[in-house]
């Protein structure tokens, strides 16, 4: 299952999900000049980031809208941007944040898991309904793919939905959680995690362990590292055994050369730098959690 596979590479090269957040206000103006247009200048942008960091990090994230913001062109980019990653040998995380029913969920599952922008993981939000990720889930049984549902995410804005009381006490979030995991169940792998993974943000540390051990086969994308106020230890929290969960960093990654004397000449090397330092930061928070 590709649960398995991502699970495998973490152990080898660390936990750092790379954020291919790309907007054009991000790529060196010298480099921008080299390209007629807008697609190929986003594309080659990370095509050199990926060349650079491949064996440091485990996955990368394109998030959808900012090709969108492009038109044509930026989705071009997103698609060749997801199709260099797999031929790389990297797993790609579609974010999307899909969360509609029937049949329209069924196109967006075509679209995504089979289509132009085709990915390995894609993320979904449940507050439909179940409804709206068994469309899903027949790519997940037989075509090697996962989703990574919000359950708990990063933002100051989670509070106003996501950590109202039920009526039992517990929290939105705790049902959702719960509700994933349950579901997860039919699809784990060998590394004892599911293909249904959930998105979990690492901002509100204090019910971390409690999340990790409640969760117990639900595989958690991490958001929330460094721009928005997350730091290693807080990740450290919702990992088990030194794996179970996927850590992205996006402006933090592709803004590393920012600031630097030959920074625009040498963006990917600065990336690098950063994914390295990032995963070796994680990696240290783990081992003293240990103790």
């Amino acid at each position: 299952m590709i649960i398995d596979r991502l699970f495998d590479i973490i152990a080898e090269k660390g936990h750092v999900c790379v954020g291919l957040d790309t907007d054009i206000s991000y790529i060196p103006k010298s480099f921008m000049k080299k390209f007629e247009n807008i697609g190929d200048a986003i594309f080659e942008f990370n095509k050199a980031i990926i060349d650079e960091t491949i064996d440091h990090v485990a996955c990368y994230k394109p998030q959808i809208a900012y090709y969108e913001a492009y038109g044509l062109e930026g989705l071009r980019a997103y698609s060749n941007t997801l199709k260099y990653i797999r031929e790389k040998g990297a797993i790609s995380i579609g974010d999307i944040k899909r969360g509609d029913i029937a049949k329209t969920a069924e196109m967006y599952a075509k679209a995504h898991f089979a289509g132009e922008f085709e990915a390995d993981f894609i993320t979904l939000s449940p507050y439909m309904g179940l409804d709206s990720i068994e469309p899903y889930l027949p790519y997940i049984e037989n075509s090697e793919k996962g989703v990574f549902v919000l359950i708990r995410t990063s933002n100051k804005g989670s509070k106003d939905i996501q950590y109202i009381e039920t009526k039992g006490g517990r929290k939105v979030f705790n049902v959702v959680g719960e509700t994933i995991n349950n579901l997860g169940k039919n699809y784990i792998g060998k590394c004892g995690y599911s293909s249904i993974g959930g998105v979990i943000g690492c901002t509100h540390v204090d019910e971390g362990i409690e999340i990790r051990n409640s969760l117990d086969s639900t595989f958690f994308l991490i958001p929330g590292y460094g721009a928005q106020g997350g730091k290693a230890e807080d990740v450290a929290l919702y990992l088990k055994d030194g794996n179970g969960g996927v850590v992205n960093s996006s402006r933090g990654i592709m803004l590393a050369y920012k600031g630097k004397l030959d920074g625009e000449e040498n963006f990917a090397k600065y990336a690098k730098e950063e994914a390295i330092r990032m995963k070796n930061e994680i990696l240290t928070a783990i081992g003293n959690l240990k103790k």
